[in-house]
């Protein structure tokens, strides 16, 4: 259970800090899709930095697992908003939500299934 643990929880880490990145460093692609989703500029470094807290809080879980089940849990609470806003306009280019959103979910399983709940 740990490999399948340790697995989709560094997956998901990768995942999310390269997305954190993309949205710290100013990348055009995460300003559009804020544009397309009517979300204020200012808030793409916000929404990077809880990328990068849930991405940090991953890690942790492996040291501190009561970090890394509440990563997880705002990750997934990240991506279910993330979705719903995309839905909210109009747009169906979820997949790569519902990716996020998945690795996030089975982080947070497999986490509470090898670890216990805190």
């Amino acid at each position: 259970m740990f490999a399948a643990y340790a697995t989709v929880t560094i997956l998901g880490a990768v995942f999310n800090g390269a997305a954190a990145v993309t949205y710290l460093i100013g990348h055009e692609y995460p300003k559009a899709q804020a544009d397309m989703k009517g979300i204020p500029r200012k808030w793409v470094p916000v929404l990077g930095l809880l990328l990068a807290a849930g991405t940090g809080g991953l890690l942790a879980g492996f040291v501190v697992p009561l970090l890394g089940t509440l990563a997880a849990s705002g990750l997934v609470l990240y991506f279910i908003g993330a979705i719903i806003a995309h839905l909210r306009v109009g747009s169906r280019d979820i997949v790569g939500g519902i990716v996020f959103l998945s690795t996030a979910l089975a982080a947070l399983t497999l986490g509470l299934v090898h670890q216990g709940a805190w």
